[in-house]
């Protein structure tokens, strides 16, 4: 499919392509699911249990710099190509990935965001996730075939990446905008932030951001919306698709929604501010951090 490959693929397209057998070395699949402590669920231990048919595992958390002090945030090159030449993917592969949240798609999105990153845009969602493949009637197994390994060349666009500095300097700068993709209860100040104990941080958001809640990129069904009502969410919510965009949201994960959202609406090459709000809270000056209720104190 090349530089072709279509951003979302339906799960008729990809039963069709599994009921072929045509999952190999030029087609793989990859359930990215990831989910936040508070779901209480282990996306490894359900891809165990069910799963589509020739699919492998893709684990956020080991695929990132292990070293940093915030979660998954981006491995090198290298590291991204090693790993994911172990699951059988090289440079000639089309990837369709997925995850089994209730969303329809929660990290999926990220994964689809990091192949693409790091030059990789033979790359597919697809769209509805395991909830709708199941929900279709399509088979799912839980058996699973280790795939040989592959040459993967990783080659990251490091525009498409933003840093603490980056955020910082934008706030005056303004070359680019800043879209939380986090609930607005969250964004405002006036809903805690689902992390506990010593991973605790407020809520509230960086200046001059907006927000677009992630969610709301999908139906009631886990569809992404037609690119119509993506275009009518972007303008309602006054962020201009001409000009440059970066997502945000608690961790970098959700944040993607919104660069796929974008890149549906033919405006690729939207960044992620990969430490997100996480990292923000942690080490921005308490004057960059805008709270409804803190302000009301």
């Amino acid at each position: 499919m090349g530089v072709q490959t279509q951003a979302l693929v339906s799960a008729k397209w990809l039963a069709d392509m599994v009921k072929g057998n045509l999952v190999g070395s030029r087609l793989r699949i990859l359930d990215t699911s990831w989910y936040l402590p508070m779901m209480k669920r282990d996306g490894k231990k359900e891809f165990a249990q069910s799963h589509i048919p020739g699919a492998s595992f893709f684990d956020i958390d080991e695929c990132s710099d292990r070293s940093s002090q915030f979660d998954h945030m981006l491995p090198t090159e290298k590291f991204f190509a090693d790993y994911v030449g172990n699951l059988g993917i090289g440079n000639d592969s089309h990837v369709v990935v997925y995850d089994a949240s209730d969303f329809g798609a929660f990290s999926c999105t990220r994964v689809w965001w990091m192949f693409r990153l790091f030059g990789h845009p033979q790359v597919s969602v697809l769209n509805g996730g395991f909830r709708n493949w199941v929900r279709e009637g399509h088979p799912v197994t839980d058996m699973h075939t280790k795939p040989e390994p592959a040459h993967f060349t990783a080659t990251m666009t490091r525009s498409w990446v933003k840093s603490f500095e980056d955020i910082t300097d934008n706030i005056a700068a303004q070359q680019f905008q800043v879209v939380d993709v986090r609930p607005y209860a969250r964004f405002r100040g006036k809903e805690p932030e689902p992390r506990e104990g010593k991973f605790s941080v407020p809520p509230g958001h960086i200046p001059g951001s907006k927000c677009m809640p992630f969610f709301k990129f999908l139906d009631d069904d886990g569809m992404m919306l037609s690119t119509e009502k993506l275009q009518k969410f972007f303008k309602k919510s006054k962020v201009d698709l001409n000009k440059p965009i970066c997502g945000s949201c608690g961790s970098g994960v959700t944040a993607c929604h919104l660069v796929l959202a974008a890149h549906l609406c033919d405006a690729p090459g939207a960044s992620v501010y990969d430490g997100s709000w996480y990292e923000w809270v942690t080490k921005a000056p308490p004057e960059h951090v805008v709270s409804e209720v803190k302000s009301k104190l």
